[in-house]
């Protein structure tokens, strides 16, 4: 089966929220620079997906004229086979991975990226929603710290545990980088 990796919102535009930490950023890089590096090894093609947001303006770090739309330092370069905007959530909304991997006879993802619960979480389960097999490696995924709407907090660790929770065997098989990498075979 066709595989690709969709390495989603590894950008420096998150450096510029007042939630960001660097406290799980070492870990997270090292993973994710493997999962890139497996992938180039076995040439399974990598989707790198940025976000971008209104307004288009150089003070609002999501848009291009920020200059932070580009990948997050201390990820490795790598060639992408497709490097692509969204504009949403989920990477298959309004944009051209459901054409491009369509095309290129992809049916099943690796998904892995900034934020765990959010664009990660939601392209998970539209991708399953749509057919595709997904891997979700957790330990490639990077988020921070919430507050509930009973003020409590939840840690970074907690919300990673609650996706995983939602994802597994619904949506996704969770996995880490080597499982993935095996998987994709």
């Amino acid at each position: 089966m066709q595989t690709a990796l969709l390495l989603i919102d590894v950008q420096q535009s998150f450096r510029a929220r007042p939630y960001w930490s660097d406290a799980d950023l070492p870990a997270f890089l090292e993973r994710c620079n493997a999962l890139v590096a497996g992938c180039a090894a076995r040439g399974i093609p990598v989707v790198q997906v940025f976000h971008t947001d209104p307004p288009h303006t150089a003070d609002n770090p999501f848009s291009p004229a920020s200059g932070l739309v580009r990948a997050l330092d201390g990820l490795a370069p790598f060639d992408a086979a497709l490097r692509m905007e969204k504009h949403r959530h989920s990477a298959l909304v309004g944009s051209e991975l459901p054409v491009w991997l369509h095309t290129h006879g992809i049916r099943r993802l690796m998904v892995a990226g900034i934020r765990t619960e959010q664009c990660c979480e939601t392209t998970t389960r539209h991708a399953s929603d749509e057919g595709y097999e997904v891997d979700y490696i957790t330990e490639a995924t990077l988020t921070f710290a919430m507050r509930t709407p009973a003020g409590a907090t939840l840690t970074p660790a907690q919300i990673k545990e609650r996706t995983e929770t939602v994802l597994v065997d619904r949506f996704a098989t969770l996995c880490t980088v080597e499982q993935a990498l095996d998987r994709a075979r």
